[in-house]
């Protein structure tokens, strides 16, 4: 069996951490007594949510112990398993939490899955107080006939498939179509399509697995439509995304004229990222290109597209029913204006013809174990500022408390939120006194189990 605890890892060539940003808590390092008994805290997942309200813990208190378990074997969560891995960048935040790792005052305890291993009541009655940062580990689903059959998976299987995160190893995705589609216009389907459609050459060069590499290799994707139930002021996607796509080396745009009829005008009001995306998708889609780029074009050997107003109806099966051979579009128009504007369909549809389906409508977060509250509608645990209602020394950060949305950025600040509140209910006196066993009472019960380290 796998061990399940590594206190840090010998990372060394990685730069110093960045502290956080100064928030409203510096001077709570000054005001817990150091008489008190050192708190013992856990925190249930190891991705941005889970490292960045330890870190806040750490820096403000300067006797707090943190615990950070986690069910893969290794940490960072959808840093690890969720970027792209052409944007090697955007990981460069394992360096901050690698230094977090590294304090003598954290641990990681990898390989547990809390609900199934150890129970939420039982680190409730070890610690001074437990944070549920464990993100959202599921996909929403389309509801469409025809969604199980093979050559239909979720984006966030196939993301996790070319990094590498082991309960998607063995998805083997059939890649010998010639087109494939993507439902949902956010930065997720482009990362899929973009690796979809980047030339194995350059693939190379990143850290995607050998094992997806070798598939993509010998893929015959040509071409990739991504779908959008509404229109080009209603794309999740952001302007870097986009433009990666645009100057994708080997492919070209598909873009339709009409469905940017009207919008120079109706973009002056909006908020200016959102205009400088749809002053992009304006341009790639109704102006000429210069002769550099369009001799790029004109080699190009695969393409790529944005279908607007298209909401997914049926995936179309093969003639013998073994697999998916296309998708039936219903054709849709916007009630309302901007961002809040509503897709309802016209009554008209179309069958796009494509041997891959990837669903990309978002991620959702499960309930982790009965004892713990779930708005199933919103895929949250009810919360106020981070503290579960109705639940004493309970707390939760990251898109288990809010909703799947943002960047990493905005998981910080929302993690150093709970984290600030955990904080303010010690020193009011809110939480338990006395010692508390930490993780030796947990190992005691993992090890009864069968499960203990090895």
């Amino acid at each position: 069996m796998a061990p399940r605890c590594w206190r840090w890892w010998p990372w060394s060539a990685w730069r110093r951490a960045r502290p956080p940003p100064a928030g409203s808590t510096p001077s709570f390092r000054q005001q817990f007594s150091t008489q008190e008994q050192p708190p013992q805290i856990c925190v249930v997942g190891s991705g941005p949510a889970g490292f960045y309200t330890a870190q806040h813990l750490l820096k403000h208190h300067p006797r707090a112990h943190v615990d950070i378990y986690e069910k893969q074997l290794v940490p960072f969560g959808l840093v690890r398993f969720g970027v792209a891995p052409d944007h090697p960048e955007v990981k460069n935040v394992i360096n901050t939490f690698t230094q977090t790792a590294r304090s003598g005052r954290c641990a990681f305890r990898g390989n547990v899955v809390v609900g199934r291993d150890v129970a939420v009541p039982e680190l409730q009655a070890a610690y001074h107080a437990v944070v549920l940062s464990y993100g959202a580990e599921d996909h929403q689903t389309l509801e469409i006939p025809g969604e199980e059959l093979p050559g239909v998976f979720s984006a966030r299987a196939f993301v996790g498939w070319y990094n590498g995160l082991p309960e998607n190893r063995e998805l083997a995705p059939d890649l010998s179509c010639d087109t494939a589609v993507i439902l949902g216009q956010g930065n997720v389907a482009l990362d899929v399509a973009r690796i979809l459609l980047t030339p194995p050459e350059y693939l190379e060069k990143t850290d995607i697995t050998e094992a997806a590499l070798g598939v993509l290799r010998q893929s015959r994707v040509k071409t990739v439509w991504i779908v959008g139930r509404r229109g080009p002021l209603q794309v999740a996607f952001t302007i870097k995304e986009l433009r990666e796509m645009i100057q994708l080396p080997g492919t070209r745009p598909i873009l339709d004229p009409t469905d940017f009829l009207g919008l120079q005008d109706r973009i002056k009001e909006v908020p200016r990222p959102r205009k400088r995306l749809t002053e992009l998708l304006l341009r790639t889609a109704t102006e000429r290109p210069g002769a550099e780029e369009a001799a790029r074009q004109a080699s190009a050997s695969r393409t790529w597209g944005l279908r607007f107003f298209r909401s997914p109806q049926q995936v179309l099966p093969s003639p013998d029913g073994r697999r998916a051979a296309g998708i039936r579009l219903a054709v849709t128009r916007l009630e309302g204006v901007g961002e809040a504007a509503r897709a309802v369909p016209t009554g008209d549809s179309e069958d796009l013809p494509c041997g891959l389906v990837l669903s990309s409508v978002g991620y959702k977060s499960r309930p982790i174990d009965p004892s713990v509250p779930f708005d199933s509608k919103r895929g949250v645990i009810p919360n106020m500022e981070g503290r579960v209602i109705d639940v004493p020394g309970l707390y939760c950060s990251g898109w288990v408390k809010r909703g799947p949305t943002g960047v990493i950025a905005t998981t910080m600040t929302d993690s150093f939120l709970t984290g600030q509140m955990l904080l303010q209910d010690l020193k009011a006196g809110l939480l338990p006194l006395g010692p508390r066993p930490g993780y030796a009472a947990i190992e005691a019960l993992l090890s009864s189990r069968g499960l203990g380290p090895t």
